[in-house]
């Protein structure tokens, strides 16, 4: 059945009108009140868009690829800056869809393209970090100039919200047992903290204690044959009086999205980020070797010693300088310095728990966490061949 004339015009007329006067994406359109709310698409999710957009400094590290993957599930826009190769980032492209996840390569003294990361982001999480000092960068320059250039041309482009990551007990002053005047790591991000306030008093600081998940530098760290030797593993004063309270990275990682996506009043506030137990130094490695299977009993039993008489580490750690990349297991002077330091929460300070977190123990993580570095894991086992790691004592923190 076939419409009349005066119908057929009429369609026409009207298609016509709508041509002329629409506009096209190719079209600029001036929005006088730019609020990313009114920006919104889609239902959640990785496949929508929030409205938030956020750049993250040191995404291509250990931490950086839980933020961002957190980040994504919400619908936010990531932008990745990155140093290197490409290659070193592109894994990230799958925390959000086709087109929410933008790279851009930067250096840490280039302001202009650090500039340009931030340009159209509200948000900005800074996990850049070194734990050793190398030809390029040294720990002053890494975690005070850079952090404070970051937060100062962030206040400058407009950023509401900035996120910078330091380190639990960062704040005290340590003598130092294996380095004289103590870890400058933690004294530098102390500095960091201070220079970051200085330049965006608004930012929220995130004080995280030793992380652990995968490919991380803590459980990996002990699990490593190069931090063992000849069937011993020595730690600063065998491992007794010093306590530490680790934390899963997921947890930190959550907390860093909730403090910049809901409004829990943490401008300008201090976040210690550590896990839900207190373990004893001795007690937590002892209790590694057990899910190693290297603990008594086993023909791969390694047993604990004062690293006072028995230095080997620090002749290990003395050879990782000589060389030109990435020192074996990140094993130096500077980490051995940290393993004697307890971790001391300031009850003064808020946690992970007023982020809206609650930290997993790790006693559900850890035989996940270490199992692919288990002795004999090829061997295929019987029940009753190798007995169950009991797990370690520990303070309610």
């Amino acid at each position: 059945m076939s419409l009349p004339l005066n119908g057929v015009g009429a369609i026409y007329s009207a298609g016509n009108h709508i041509l002329n006067n629409c506009l096209y994406s190719s079209d600029v359109k001036f929005i006088k009140t730019v609020d990313p709310a009114q920006l919104k698409r889609g239902r959640g999710g990785r496949s929508s868009f929030s409205g938030n957009v956020c750049t993250i400094f040191g995404a291509t590290g250990f931490m950086g690829r839980y933020v961002a993957n957190r980040f994504g599930k919400t619908g936010t826009q990531l932008v990745i800056p990155y140093r290197g190769d490409y290659y070193d980032a592109r894994h990230l492209k799958l925390v959000g869809d086709l087109g929410q996840v933008v790279f851009c390569h930067y250096h840490l003294c280039d302001e202009e393209v650090i500039a340009k990361a931030m340009k159209y982001s509200n948000i900005v999480v800074n996990l850049v970090s070194r734990d050793w000092p190398t030809k390029n960068f040294t720990l002053h320059q890494v975690h005070v100039e850079g952090a404070a250039r970051l937060a100062r041309i962030a206040k400058k482009v407009g950023v509401e919200r900035f996120i910078h990551v330091s380190a639990l007990n960062s704040d005290r002053n340590h003598e130092g047992t294996i380095i004289s005047g103590g870890s400058p790591f933690l004294a530098a991000k102390g500095e960091g903290e201070k220079a970051v306030l200085a330049e965006f008093p608004e930012a929220i600081i995130i004080r995280p204690s030793d992380v652990y998940g995968s490919e991380d530098r803590f459980l990996r760290y002990y699990a490593h044959l190069w931090r063992s030797d000849a069937r011993s593993l020595s730690v600063p004063k065998a491992g007794r009086g010093i306590f530490k309270q680790p934390v899963y990275v997921g947890d930190v990682a959550q907390g860093i999205v909730n403090a910049a996506l809901k409004d829990l009043g943490a401008e300008g506030q201090i976040y210690q980020a550590v896990g839900p137990r207190r373990y004893e130094l001795r007690e937590l490695v002892e209790w590694f070797l057990r899910v190693l299977r290297r603990g008594p009993g086993l023909e791969t039993c390694t047993t604990i010693r004062d690293i006072k008489f028995y230095p080997m580490p620090f002749i290990k750690a003395k050879m990782n300088e000589f060389l030109p990349s990435f020192p074996i297991n990140f094993q130096t002077k500077e980490k051995l310095e940290r393993e004697t330091v307890t971790d001391i929460v300031s009850p003064k300070l808020p946690t992970l728990e007023d982020l809206g977190v609650i930290p997993i123990k790790m006693e559900e993580r850890i035989e996940w966490e270490l199992r692919p570095y288990r002795a004999f894991e090829s061997y295929e086992e019987e029940i009753g061949d190798f007995p169950i790691p009991h797990p370690p004592k520990y303070i309610e923190a």
